[in-house]
């Protein structure tokens, strides 16, 4: 485990505390990170809720995105993301592994795949970060 990356996570975004995010890595290249399955984020049937898949993507890519931010840019703010689902999480960890795509002045493009304990995907997230100045 990363804790600085973990620190880093919770101080910047509260949310991924109360989701028991855990960083795994984090630098510029790849960013990785990790919740383990637990009722309380199921919906029917012991699956793990797509929305807390989601959260686990968006804060990854988003500190992946930071830290591929240009020289004197200040933040970055999510303007656009798309999922597929492609298999239920019943048990064990999602694993979400961040890598960013595009690196611009204005924008940046992250992609984002989420396994789970036996490395099958589970969702692949593309997400568009805009660069705030």
């Amino acid at each position: 485990m990363d804790d600085e990356g973990t620190a880093l996570f919770h101080q910047t975004m509260p949310f991924t505390k109360r989701l028991g995010i855990e960083v795994l890595e984090h630098g510029r290249e790849v960013v990785s990170s990790r919740l383990a399955w637990e009722d309380s984020l199921c919906t029917a049937g012991g699956v793990l809720h797509g929305g807390v898949l989601m959260s686990l993507a968006d804060s990854t890519a988003a500190v992946c995105a930071f830290l591929n931010l240009p020289e004197g840019a200040k933040g970055t703010t999510t303007i656009e993301s798309k999922t597929n689902f492609l298999r239920a999480l019943r048990d064990g960890h999602a694993t979400a592994t961040s890598r960013p795509l595009h690196t611009g002045r204005t924008v940046i493009v992250v992609e984002t795949e989420i396994r789970d304990d036996a490395g099958k995907l589970v969702a692949k997230v593309t997400q568009t970060q805009a660069v705030l100045s």
